[in-house]
C-alpha cells in the first residue's frame, strides 16, 4: 500500500503498512475492518479447527462416533470424502451440513435431499436459463 502526501507543486509517494493504515482510521472505521475480518476468517475452517473450536477431543468425538482416535485423525486430513461421512462428523460435534449452490447470473441455492430418489428440482425451467 502506497501513502500519498503532497508537498508542495508535487506528490511523493511513501510505502505504509496495511497495519499502520488501518491504525490513521477513526475507531469505528477500525472496528468495522476488524469485525469484518472475524467474519471472513469464521467463513473457512477445517475439520479439525471446527472440533477444536467446539473445544473437542478426538478422542471424544471417536467415542460420540464409534471409532477410534486414528480414524478421527485420518478424516482430519482428508481432502475428500463422502456427504454422508461430512455430515455424520459435523452432526457428532453438534453441527449440520448445508450445501449451498451457485450459479452465473442466478441467485445461489441450497441443496437438499441427497440421497433421495426423489426430483430436487421442481421450480420450473429455473436451471435452463
Amino acid at each position: 500500500m502506497w501513502h500519498v502526501k503532497l508537498h508542495g507543486d508535487f506528490m511523493a509517494y511513501n510505502p505504509i503498512s496495511l497495519e499502520d493504515y488501518i491504525a490513521t482510521l477513526p475507531a469505528a472505521e477500525q472496528a468495522a475492518i476488524a469485525k469484518r475480518t472475524e467474519e471472513l476468517i469464521a467463513e473457512e475452517f477445517t475439520l479439525q479447527a471446527i472440533r477444536k473450536a467446539r473445544k473437542l477431543t478426538q478422542k471424544t468425538l471417536a467415542k460420540k462416533l464409534k471409532v477410534d482416535q486414528v480414524a478421527i485423525s485420518q478424516l482430519e486430513r482428508r481432502s475428500d470424502m463422502l456427504i454422508s461421512t461430512l455430515q455424520n462428523h459435523l452432526a457428532a460435534m453438534g453441527g449440520k451440513l448445508q450445501l449451498v449452490v451457485e450459479f452465473p447470473n442466478r441467485p445461489a441455492v441450497a441443496l437438499v435431499g441427497l440421497g433421495k430418489r426423489k426430483s430436487l428440482i421442481t421450480q420450473g425451467d429455473w436451471l435452463s436459463n
